[in-house]
């Protein structure tokens, strides 16, 4: 057997030509001479851990119930005709914001000018049948008095009066119906809203009977958003089924992005029995116009109020195999692993629903290295929500 020593710390054994063992030359310094064993490494000192602390604060915390929801117009109406004509007037611009009563197509009205003069005319004529009949009336009464007409013939007289109000009076509906129906030459928008794409061109010829629309009319402001939550979640609020007034965020995609502030207003009556979900339906004034129908949008609704709840940076929640806990930094700089008992985070802190008291600290920033027991060096407060 051959002996080479390879390195100050450690030497070859060659047993004859193919094998060869690395053994430390500590374990052969007793056996041969010249072979110096290399120093042993001090052990390391148990130095305190930097860390960063946050204390434990009590304040009142909003409980939200996080849904999404499909943004819906408040109000929607596809602008069509109610009579049959030639479109002569486009009104209005692709895109523009029109107000309830504008003007947005007009309708040849001259066959409905002529109605109207007929049916005007009709009640000229009758009214001055009745204006006759009415004075010859009078006239039969003096004589019946005197004997010089019968009955027969004042009754008659007094029939054929009220046969000619009467005629008046439908003639007056006849021409309210056809001043009516003049108006609807002009189509007017009945909402407020911003005007889509035109459907219907200048001189098309269009038909009530159609189902053509000229526009559609959309109502932005305000606008309508309806969640679907849990009903199971719902129970736990104080929110009840029908009219609600609780406030609610509509969040961006990147459930950061603060798109509008609003209102729910109501609670659905019932929930889908095959999701066990229900619906709240919620308006935002959009003045910023950051909400569009169709669109999907995350909400914040707002469900409850947790008086004095301790709150904690949320970077200083850990998750192990047993649940939530955190690294409480006692009196004397020693930590330990507390249990808690976690509720709702938003905005860099989570409610410690138990397990944590007001005041006390816990670690931050640097729990990578600690264990039950070790001796921290608090380097100051952690700066920011967690």
């Amino acid at each position: 057997m051959r002996i080479a020593l390879i390195s100050s710390g450690c030497a070859v054994l060659a047993a004859g030509a193919a094998l060869y063992v690395l053994v430390p030359a500590e374990r052969l310094a007793p056996w041969l001479p010249g072979v110096v064993a290399a120093p042993k490494a001090a052990a390391p000192s148990a130095a305190p851990i930097p860390v960063k602390v946050a204390a434990a604060t009590a304040a009142d915390v909003p409980i939200y119930l996080q849904a999404i929801g499909t943004i819906q117009a408040y109000n929607t109406v596809n602008v069509k005709t109610r009579i049959d004509g030639e479109i002569t007037q486009i009104l209005f611009h692709e895109g523009q914001d029109v107000h309830q009563g504008d003007p947005l197509a007009v309708i040849d009205p001259r066959p409905l000018q002529a109605q109207l003069a007929q049916q005007q005319a009709m009640r000229t004529k009758d009214q001055a049948l009745l204006d006759g009949a009415m004075l010859d009336m009078k006239r039969y009464d003096s004589l019946v008095a005197k004997d010089y007409a019968s009955r027969q013939q004042v009754d008659q007289q007094h029939a054929l009066v009220e046969q000619y109000r009467a005629q008046v009076h439908n003639d007056e509906a006849q021409i309210d119906y056809a001043r009516t129906q003049l108006d609807y030459t002009t189509i007017r928008t009945p909402i407020s809203g911003r005007a889509g794409i035109r459907q219907t061109d200048q001189g098309n010829v269009v038909h009530s009977a159609d189902n053509t629309t000229i526009v559609t009319v959309t109502q932005l402001q305000p606008i309508s958003v309806v969640f679907t939550v849990a009903a199971a979640a719902l129970e736990r609020t104080r929110l009840t089924l029908g009219e609600a007034h609780e406030p609610v965020a509509a969040i961006g995609q990147d459930d950061k992005t603060e798109l509008d502030h609003g209102t729910i207003d109501l609670v659905d009556t019932q929930v889908d029995p095959s999701t066990g979900t229900i619906k709240l339906k919620a308006s935002f004034p959009n003045a910023a116009l950051k909400l569009w129908p169709g669109n999907f949008v995350n909400g914040r609704i707002t469900v409850d109020d947790r008086k004095d709840g301790v709150t904690v940076p949320t970077a200083a929640v850990r998750h192990g195999p047993r649940g939530d806990y955190v690294w409480l930094v006692k009196a004397d700089d020693t930590v330990k692993a507390q249990d808690v008992s976690t509720g709702q985070a938003y905005g860099g802190r989570t409610l410690v629903e138990k397990g944590l008291a007001q005041g006390e600290r816990i670690v931050v920033e640097g729990y990578y290295r600690l264990d039950n027991g070790a001796k921290v060096e608090i380097q100051g407060a952690a700066g920011g929500p967690g």
